[in-house]
């Protein structure tokens, strides 16, 4: 007796319309993010830049705002494949119902919107202690560095930049002598509608890259001048600074190995583990409870040590309310921040030095330790193995694992601080969305 199977035939018609609500079960995240994004979260931001009425109507903007948070808890980043899931994924169809944006209305609505999706984080992380999720009994900072959209092969040291700012000025005034020279015959060889002395294109491209080498040698020159200016009115007088910036507060010009890139002038390189990415310092506050982020920041240089008070700051402004613990490794111990922390009441857990496997507290303090320092020492060494700080590797570095590994994402998209801020805070948003869904 022959197997009987299921009937399959792709060409079979429905007798009535789709819902989207049965593309998904519920319960899965794409209707929850949906929801949440519709009934819980506060758009009037986004809202409020659609005032004319001219025009073809535009996506709606909470669905374009769900799609965005959808696909970026999702690990989809790239405006690109968020339309292809648009077309090809019932979860994505279940959030837009079915329309289909392109990739460039994708990409328009992000950077429109940058500044009020990046205000999503705070509503978010308050969603997240609203289901018991943030705690703030003990919160562990650090950061992870994130390679930017641009190359480190496309950056110049300020040494060759003047070397290549003469090289290049002098080939161009050469070029510029021998297009004067042959003025009449190309006259007579482009006819009257030219004028003869156009410059062909393998020129602009040279005046292009003089005109890029010098511009960025002016922001040098200009971030050297602001340096030596603050070092002499006594403010960013830290003795950790790297000696690249030490000689700029020093002689207010830039070292010669300095360098800027041209693709994306903010970006630095930067050394991370082994080797070196050009890229961003990405900061990140995370709560204990449930490795909700609750605050964040980017900065382009390789030390954390100043950006320790102000993600505490920014936490008492997220939550009105401060943490009762805190623990860092020691890239942001300074006694400015341990000061800092006593005048905030929190107790600090801040690695003093490096500390290897094995061994019960941290390397021995340098004879410039100053008091905070040595109170901080004192602390972590007493405790030994059962210290509060061994809490740090528990709560903040897996973090950085969930969203570099799970979510995928390594590289921003966008170029500039102020963009790269943002984008940063959209993929802390869609982490502690994640966290928020696991918890419904």
């Amino acid at each position: 007796m022959e197997k009987r199977f299921r009937r399959w035939d792709p060409e079979q018609g429905l007798l009535l319309p789709p819902s989207v609500e049965d593309f998904v079960p519920a319960g899965h995240p794409a209707r929850l993010v949906r929801d949440l994004v519709a009934d819980e979260l506060d758009l009037s931001g986004v809202l409020s830049a659609y005032e004319s009425r001219r025009g073809q109507p535009p996506y709606h903007p909470v669905m374009m705002t769900a799609l965005l948070l959808y696909a970026y808890s999702s690990g989809v980043f790239s405006s690109r494949k968020i339309a292809r899931a648009c077309t090809e994924r019932v979860d994505f169809m279940a959030v837009t119902a079915l329309e289909k944006p392109d990739f460039r209305t994708v990409s328009a609505f992000r950077k429109r919107h940058l500044g009020a999706l990046e205000g999503l984080f705070v509503q978010v992380l308050r969603l997240c202690r609203r289901a018991g999720l943030v705690k703030l009994g003990h919160v562990a900072l650090d950061g992870t560095k994130v390679q930017a959209n641009a190359s480190k092969h496309k950056a110049m040291t300020y040494e060759r930049m003047c070397s290549e700012e003469k090289r290049l000025a002098a080939e161009v005034s050469e070029w510029m002598k021998r297009a004067q020279t042959a003025d009449d015959e190309e006259d007579e060889q482009f006819g009257p509608d030219a004028s003869g002395d156009e410059v062909p294109e393998w020129m602009k491209s040279k005046e292009k890259r003089l005109a890029k080498i010098r511009q960025a040698k002016r922001d040098l020159e200009r971030e050297a001048r602001e340096e030596h200016e603050r070092a002499q009115k006594g403010e960013n007088g830290e003795s950790r600074g790297g000696e690249k910036k030490q000689e700029m507060r020093a002689t207010g010009k830039p070292p010669a190995k300095v360098q800027r890139n041209f693709t994306d002038p903010d970006s630095r390189i930067l050394r991370d583990r082994q080797t070196f990415v050009q890229g961003y310092n990405c900061q990140a506050a995370v709560d204990s409870a449930a490795q909700v982020i609750v605050s964040r920041g980017v900065v382009a240089e390789q030390q954390d040590a100043r950006q320790m008070l102000p993600l505490l700051d920014q936490l008492r402004e997220n939550l009105k309310a401060g943490a009762g613990e805190v623990s860092a490794d020691a890239g942001y111990c300074t006694e400015e921040n341990l000061a800092g922390l006593a005048r905030r009441r929190i107790r600090g857990f801040v690695a003093t030095g490096r500390h290897r496997h094995g061994d019960k507290a941290p390397s021995p303090m340098r004879n410039w330790a100053g008091r905070w320092t040595r109170v901080m020492a004192t602390r972590l060494s007493r405790a030994g193995r059962r210290s509060r700080y061994r809490l740090r590797k528990l709560v903040v570095e897996p973090v950085f694992g969930q969203i570099k590994e799970c979510l995928g994402f390594r590289r921003f998209l966008l170029r500039g601080l102020a963009n790269v801020r943002s984008e940063w805070s959209l993929v802390c948003t869609a982490h502690n969305l994640r966290k928020l869904l696991l918890a419904q």
